[in-house]
Protein backbone atom coordinates (compact mmCIF):
# COMPACT_ATOMS: atom_id res chain seq x y z
CA UNK A 1 0.00 0.00 0.00
CA UNK A 2 1.55 3.20 -1.12
CA UNK A 3 2.26 5.64 1.59
CA UNK A 4 0.02 8.69 2.06
CA UNK A 5 0.53 12.04 0.13
CA UNK A 6 1.17 14.08 3.61
CA UNK A 7 3.80 11.26 4.73
CA UNK A 8 5.35 11.30 1.42
CA UNK A 9 5.47 15.35 1.20
CA UNK A 10 7.19 14.71 4.91
CA UNK A 11 10.06 12.24 3.47
CA UNK A 12 10.99 14.24 0.68
CA UNK A 13 10.66 17.55 2.97
CA UNK A 14 13.12 16.18 5.25
CA UNK A 15 15.35 14.75 2.29
CA UNK A 16 15.45 18.24 0.93
CA UNK A 17 16.35 19.75 4.26
CA UNK A 18 19.20 17.38 5.06
CA UNK A 19 20.26 17.86 1.23
CA UNK A 20 20.61 22.11 2.10
CA UNK A 21 22.40 21.24 5.74
CA UNK A 22 25.04 19.21 4.31
CA UNK A 23 25.97 21.69 1.00
CA UNK A 24 26.12 24.80 4.28
CA UNK A 25 28.34 22.95 6.34
CA UNK A 26 30.75 21.01 3.83
CA UNK A 27 30.18 22.97 1.03
CA UNK A 28 33.90 23.33 1.02
CA UNK A 29 34.79 19.69 1.05
CA UNK A 30 32.35 19.12 -1.28
CA UNK A 31 33.93 21.82 -4.11
CA UNK A 32 36.09 18.44 -5.83
CA UNK A 33 33.35 16.31 -6.32
CA UNK A 34 31.15 19.09 -7.31
CA UNK A 35 33.70 19.96 -10.21
CA UNK A 36 34.19 16.51 -10.85
CA UNK A 37 30.79 15.52 -11.47
CA UNK A 38 30.13 18.36 -13.47
CA UNK A 39 32.62 18.09 -15.89
CA UNK A 40 31.49 14.02 -15.72
CA UNK A 41 27.95 15.06 -16.69
CA UNK A 42 29.82 17.63 -19.25
CA UNK A 43 31.34 14.84 -21.08
CA UNK A 44 29.35 12.08 -20.51
CA UNK A 45 27.82 12.25 -24.35
CA UNK A 46 31.30 12.36 -25.77
CA UNK A 47 31.47 9.39 -23.99
CA UNK A 48 28.32 7.97 -25.29
CA UNK A 49 29.31 8.63 -29.00
CA UNK A 50 32.76 7.11 -28.97
CA UNK A 51 30.98 4.11 -27.37
CA UNK A 52 29.13 4.17 -30.49
CA UNK A 53 32.08 4.18 -32.51
CA UNK A 54 32.79 0.85 -31.16
CA UNK A 55 34.97 1.71 -28.21
CA UNK A 56 34.38 0.30 -25.23
CA UNK A 57 33.26 2.47 -22.08
CA UNK A 58 36.76 2.12 -20.44
CA UNK A 59 38.83 3.07 -23.82
CA UNK A 60 36.06 6.19 -24.18
CA UNK A 61 37.22 7.12 -20.78
CA UNK A 62 40.75 6.71 -20.88
CA UNK A 63 40.56 8.82 -24.82
CA UNK A 64 39.17 11.86 -22.94
CA UNK A 65 41.20 11.51 -20.13
CA UNK A 66 44.49 11.66 -22.24
CA UNK A 67 43.11 14.30 -24.96
CA UNK A 68 41.87 17.05 -21.82
CA UNK A 69 45.34 16.24 -20.36
CA UNK A 70 47.25 17.11 -23.09
CA UNK A 71 44.54 20.00 -23.71
CA UNK A 72 45.04 21.21 -20.14
CA UNK A 73 49.24 20.94 -20.30
CA UNK A 74 49.16 23.14 -23.26
CA UNK A 75 47.25 25.41 -21.80
CA UNK A 76 49.46 25.37 -18.72
CA UNK A 77 52.35 26.20 -20.60
CA UNK A 78 51.45 28.90 -23.35
CA UNK A 79 48.01 30.78 -22.53
CA UNK A 80 47.72 30.50 -18.07
CA UNK A 81 51.36 32.29 -17.28
CA UNK A 82 50.40 35.06 -20.02
CA UNK A 83 46.97 35.66 -18.24
CA UNK A 84 48.16 35.86 -14.76
CA UNK A 85 50.78 38.14 -16.68
CA UNK A 86 48.63 40.23 -18.05
CA UNK A 87 46.03 40.51 -15.00
CA UNK A 88 48.80 41.45 -12.40
CA UNK A 89 49.93 44.15 -15.12
CA UNK A 90 46.09 45.64 -15.58
CA UNK A 91 45.48 45.58 -11.73
CA UNK A 92 49.04 47.45 -11.09
CA UNK A 93 48.37 49.86 -13.68
CA UNK A 94 44.74 50.28 -12.90
CA UNK A 95 45.91 54.09 -10.89
CA UNK A 96 47.77 55.20 -13.95
CA UNK A 97 44.51 54.34 -16.16
CA UNK A 98 42.10 56.30 -13.60
CA UNK A 99 44.70 59.25 -13.75
CA UNK A 100 44.84 59.54 -17.02
CA UNK A 101 40.89 59.76 -17.24
CA UNK A 102 41.32 62.47 -14.23
CA UNK A 103 43.46 64.52 -16.58
CA UNK A 104 41.69 64.17 -19.34
CA UNK A 105 38.27 65.19 -17.44
CA UNK A 106 40.65 68.22 -16.26
CA UNK A 107 42.20 69.34 -19.91
CA UNK A 108 38.18 68.93 -21.30
CA UNK A 109 35.97 70.04 -17.98
CA UNK A 110 38.43 72.71 -16.66
CA UNK A 111 34.96 73.98 -14.64
CA UNK A 112 33.65 70.50 -13.62
CA UNK A 113 37.39 68.94 -12.49
CA UNK A 114 39.39 71.45 -10.41
CA UNK A 115 41.85 71.10 -8.58
CA UNK A 116 41.51 69.63 -5.46
CA UNK A 117 38.17 69.32 -5.75
CA UNK A 118 36.07 65.78 -4.17
CA UNK A 119 35.54 64.69 -7.75
CA UNK A 120 39.48 64.54 -8.17
CA UNK A 121 39.88 63.26 -5.06
CA UNK A 122 37.66 60.90 -5.88
CA UNK A 123 39.28 59.34 -8.69
CA UNK A 124 42.58 59.13 -6.76
CA UNK A 125 40.75 56.89 -4.48
CA UNK A 126 39.19 55.03 -7.18
CA UNK A 127 42.78 54.45 -8.42
CA UNK A 128 44.47 53.26 -5.24
CA UNK A 129 41.10 51.45 -4.08
CA UNK A 130 41.38 49.24 -7.57
CA UNK A 131 44.73 48.24 -7.00
CA UNK A 132 44.22 47.62 -3.32
CA UNK A 133 41.04 45.18 -3.92
CA UNK A 134 42.53 43.59 -7.11
CA UNK A 135 45.26 42.10 -5.20
CA UNK A 136 42.67 41.22 -2.12
CA UNK A 137 40.57 39.64 -5.19
CA UNK A 138 43.65 37.46 -6.09
CA UNK A 139 44.58 36.71 -2.90
CA UNK A 140 41.08 35.63 -1.98
CA UNK A 141 40.87 33.38 -4.93
CA UNK A 142 43.94 32.11 -3.94
CA UNK A 143 42.81 31.52 0.14
CA UNK A 144 38.88 30.89 -0.36
CA UNK A 145 40.60 27.49 -1.54
CA UNK A 146 42.79 26.78 1.23
CA UNK A 147 46.37 26.72 1.39
CA UNK A 148 48.75 25.47 -1.71
CA UNK A 149 48.08 21.49 -0.02
CA UNK A 150 44.46 22.15 -0.75
CA UNK A 151 45.02 23.92 -4.29
CA UNK A 152 47.35 20.77 -5.28
CA UNK A 153 44.57 18.23 -3.67
CA UNK A 154 42.30 20.19 -5.94
CA UNK A 155 43.69 19.47 -8.76
CA UNK A 156 44.40 16.15 -8.17
CA UNK A 157 40.83 15.11 -6.47
CA UNK A 158 38.80 16.82 -9.39
CA UNK A 159 40.75 14.93 -12.28
CA UNK A 160 40.43 11.43 -10.48
CA UNK A 161 36.61 11.96 -9.28
CA UNK A 162 35.82 13.62 -12.41
CA UNK A 163 37.02 9.79 -14.68
CA UNK A 164 35.65 7.53 -12.45
CA UNK A 165 32.38 9.15 -12.52
CA UNK A 166 32.55 9.52 -16.31
CA UNK A 167 33.47 5.29 -16.30
CA UNK A 168 30.99 4.39 -14.16
CA UNK A 169 27.96 7.15 -15.27
CA UNK A 170 25.30 4.86 -17.00
CA UNK A 171 25.84 2.30 -14.39
CA UNK A 172 24.89 5.21 -11.50
CA UNK A 173 22.02 6.45 -13.58
CA UNK A 174 20.70 2.60 -13.88
CA UNK A 175 21.04 1.92 -10.38
CA UNK A 176 19.90 5.31 -9.36
CA UNK A 177 16.48 4.34 -11.40
CA UNK A 178 16.26 1.17 -9.68
CA UNK A 179 16.23 2.65 -6.05
CA UNK A 180 12.62 5.16 -7.37
CA UNK A 181 9.72 4.68 -5.83
CA UNK A 182 8.05 1.99 -7.89
CA UNK A 183 4.40 4.64 -7.93
CA UNK A 184 6.09 7.62 -8.74
CA UNK A 185 9.19 6.21 -11.21
CA UNK A 186 7.30 7.18 -14.42
CA UNK A 187 6.89 10.69 -13.85
CA UNK A 188 10.24 10.60 -11.87
CA UNK A 189 11.63 9.75 -14.79
CA UNK A 190 9.83 11.71 -17.29
CA UNK A 191 10.50 15.01 -14.99
CA UNK A 192 14.33 13.80 -14.64
CA UNK A 193 14.88 13.97 -18.35
CA UNK A 194 13.03 17.18 -18.86
CA UNK A 195 15.45 18.78 -16.18
CA UNK A 196 18.38 17.04 -18.14
CA UNK A 197 17.57 18.27 -21.31
CA UNK A 198 16.87 22.23 -19.76
CA UNK A 199 20.31 21.95 -17.51
CA UNK A 200 22.28 19.90 -20.71
CA UNK A 201 20.82 22.05 -23.07
CA UNK A 202 22.07 25.22 -21.27
CA UNK A 203 25.36 23.57 -19.72
CA UNK A 204 26.69 22.38 -22.69
CA UNK A 205 25.64 25.11 -25.16
CA UNK A 206 26.48 28.20 -22.85
CA UNK A 207 29.38 26.55 -22.04
CA UNK A 208 30.74 25.89 -26.05
CA UNK A 209 29.56 29.60 -26.38
CA UNK A 210 32.28 30.42 -23.53
CA UNK A 211 35.00 29.03 -25.12
CA UNK A 212 34.04 29.90 -28.62
CA UNK A 213 33.43 34.10 -27.70
CA UNK A 214 36.51 33.89 -25.39
CA UNK A 215 38.89 32.86 -27.96
CA UNK A 216 37.55 35.04 -30.50
CA UNK A 217 37.66 38.61 -28.19
CA UNK A 218 41.22 37.29 -26.77
CA UNK A 219 42.79 36.34 -30.33
CA UNK A 220 41.07 39.62 -32.18
CA UNK A 221 42.12 41.83 -29.38
CA UNK A 222 45.61 40.62 -29.05
CA UNK A 223 45.77 41.08 -33.05
CA UNK A 224 44.88 45.05 -32.87
CA UNK A 225 47.45 45.09 -30.31
CA UNK A 226 45.60 45.81 -27.34
CA UNK A 227 47.01 45.78 -24.03
CA UNK A 228 45.83 43.60 -21.53
CA UNK A 229 43.80 41.64 -24.64
CA UNK A 230 43.82 37.87 -23.17
CA UNK A 231 42.80 39.07 -20.15
CA UNK A 232 40.19 41.53 -21.23
CA UNK A 233 38.98 38.10 -23.83
CA UNK A 234 38.81 35.55 -21.13
CA UNK A 235 36.51 37.86 -18.59
CA UNK A 236 34.56 38.18 -21.57
CA UNK A 237 33.81 34.83 -22.43
CA UNK A 238 33.63 33.28 -18.60
CA UNK A 239 30.47 36.26 -18.00
CA UNK A 240 29.09 35.46 -21.20
CA UNK A 241 27.56 32.56 -19.35
CA UNK A 242 24.99 35.42 -17.29
CA UNK A 243 23.58 37.02 -19.69
CA UNK A 244 24.20 40.22 -21.53
CA UNK A 245 26.61 40.67 -18.67
CA UNK A 246 29.89 39.41 -20.13
CA UNK A 247 29.09 41.91 -23.36
CA UNK A 248 28.47 44.85 -21.19
CA UNK A 249 31.72 44.47 -18.79
CA UNK A 250 33.75 42.88 -21.47
CA UNK A 251 32.46 45.36 -24.35
CA UNK A 252 32.94 48.49 -21.25
CA UNK A 253 36.80 47.55 -20.58
CA UNK A 254 37.97 46.89 -24.13
CA UNK A 255 36.83 50.20 -25.30
CA UNK A 256 38.12 51.67 -22.21
CA UNK A 257 41.46 50.41 -22.52
CA UNK A 258 41.34 51.31 -26.21
CA UNK A 259 40.61 54.96 -24.84
CA UNK A 260 43.63 55.57 -23.05
CA UNK A 261 45.95 53.01 -25.31
CA UNK A 262 44.77 54.40 -29.01
CA UNK A 263 43.03 58.46 -27.84
CA UNK A 264 43.87 60.10 -31.21
CA UNK A 265 43.87 57.15 -33.68
CA UNK A 266 40.27 56.54 -33.98
CA UNK A 267 40.13 53.47 -36.13
CA UNK A 268 41.59 51.47 -33.64
CA UNK A 269 38.59 52.23 -31.25
CA UNK A 270 36.32 51.80 -33.35
CA UNK A 271 37.65 48.86 -34.76
CA UNK A 272 37.54 47.20 -30.66
CA UNK A 273 33.76 48.47 -30.90
CA UNK A 274 33.78 46.69 -33.92
CA UNK A 275 34.83 43.28 -32.74
CA UNK A 276 32.65 42.91 -30.21
CA UNK A 277 29.80 44.56 -31.67
CA UNK A 278 30.33 41.26 -34.29
CA UNK A 279 30.54 38.76 -31.28
CA UNK A 280 27.86 40.15 -30.33
CA UNK A 281 25.76 39.35 -33.37
CA UNK A 282 27.20 36.24 -33.57
CA UNK A 283 26.46 34.65 -30.65
CA UNK A 284 22.68 36.13 -30.54
CA UNK A 285 21.90 35.15 -34.32
CA UNK A 286 24.28 31.95 -34.64
CA UNK A 287 25.67 30.22 -31.95
CA UNK A 288 23.56 30.72 -28.71
CA UNK A 289 20.24 29.54 -31.63
CA UNK A 290 22.32 26.46 -32.18
CA UNK A 291 24.15 25.29 -29.46
CA UNK A 292 21.66 26.45 -26.83
CA UNK A 293 18.47 26.48 -28.78
CA UNK A 294 15.44 28.39 -27.43
CA UNK A 295 13.46 25.41 -26.13
CA UNK A 296 15.90 25.49 -22.84
CA UNK A 297 13.57 26.92 -20.32
CA UNK A 298 15.81 28.81 -18.42
CA UNK A 299 15.08 32.84 -18.23
CA UNK A 300 18.04 35.45 -17.76
CA UNK A 301 16.12 36.94 -14.86
CA UNK A 302 15.80 33.23 -13.31
CA UNK A 303 19.22 32.64 -13.68
CA UNK A 304 20.03 35.87 -12.57
CA UNK A 305 18.48 35.43 -8.97
CA UNK A 306 19.63 31.91 -9.07
CA UNK A 307 23.30 32.71 -9.03
CA UNK A 308 22.95 35.39 -6.42
CA UNK A 309 20.76 33.23 -4.36
CA UNK A 310 23.05 30.17 -4.21
CA UNK A 311 25.92 32.53 -4.23
CA UNK A 312 25.68 34.30 -1.47
CA UNK A 313 24.18 31.34 0.10
CA UNK A 314 26.86 28.57 -0.49
CA UNK A 315 29.91 30.32 -1.48
CA UNK A 316 31.50 28.97 -4.61
CA UNK A 317 29.82 25.45 -4.89
CA UNK A 318 26.21 27.34 -4.51
CA UNK A 319 27.35 29.21 -8.18
CA UNK A 320 28.38 25.63 -9.56
CA UNK A 321 24.41 24.03 -8.21
CA UNK A 322 22.85 27.13 -8.86
CA UNK A 323 21.97 25.82 -13.10
CA UNK A 324 21.12 22.43 -12.15
CA UNK A 325 18.59 23.84 -9.47
CA UNK A 326 17.17 26.60 -11.68
CA UNK A 327 16.96 24.32 -14.29
CA UNK A 328 15.24 21.41 -11.61
CA UNK A 329 13.02 24.26 -9.89
CA UNK A 330 12.05 25.47 -13.87
CA UNK A 331 10.65 22.22 -14.68
CA UNK A 332 8.66 21.13 -11.57
CA UNK A 333 7.46 24.30 -11.60
CA UNK A 334 6.04 23.75 -15.14
CA UNK A 335 5.03 20.45 -14.02
CA UNK A 336 2.56 21.94 -11.15
CA UNK A 337 1.01 24.50 -13.21
CA UNK A 338 0.46 21.24 -15.64
CA UNK A 339 -0.95 19.57 -12.73
CA UNK A 340 -3.24 22.37 -11.45
CA UNK A 341 -4.47 23.21 -15.45
CA UNK A 342 -5.83 19.47 -15.35
CA UNK A 343 -7.38 19.60 -11.55
CA UNK A 344 -10.94 20.49 -10.38
CA UNK A 345 -9.26 23.39 -8.37
CA UNK A 346 -8.52 25.07 -11.70
CA UNK A 347 -11.18 23.47 -14.07
CA UNK A 348 -14.19 24.01 -11.29
CA UNK A 349 -17.81 23.90 -12.91
CA UNK A 350 -16.50 22.79 -16.37
CA UNK A 351 -15.24 19.26 -14.59
CA UNK A 352 -18.88 18.69 -13.02
CA UNK A 353 -20.56 19.72 -16.57
CA UNK A 354 -18.69 17.63 -18.82
CA UNK A 355 -20.18 14.52 -16.41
Amino acid sequence: MALPARAQVTYWGIAAAVFLVVLWYLGDVMLPFVLGAAIAYFLDPVADRLEGAGLSRAAATALIAVATLLLFTVLALLVIPTLIRQTADLIEIAPVLVAQLRDFLVSRFPDIVVPDSQLRQTFDQIGQTVQSRGAELVNTLLSSVGSILNVVLLLVIVPVVAVYLLLDWDRMIAEIDSLLPRDHAPVIRKLAADIDASMSGFLRGMGTVCVILGTYYAVALMLVGLNFGLVVGFVAGVLTFIPYVGAIVGGALAIGLALFQFWGDWIWIVLVAVIFQAGQFVEGNVLTPRLVGESVGLHPVWLLLALSVFGSLFGFVGLLLAVPVAAALGVLARFVVEQYRQSRLYRGLEDDGER
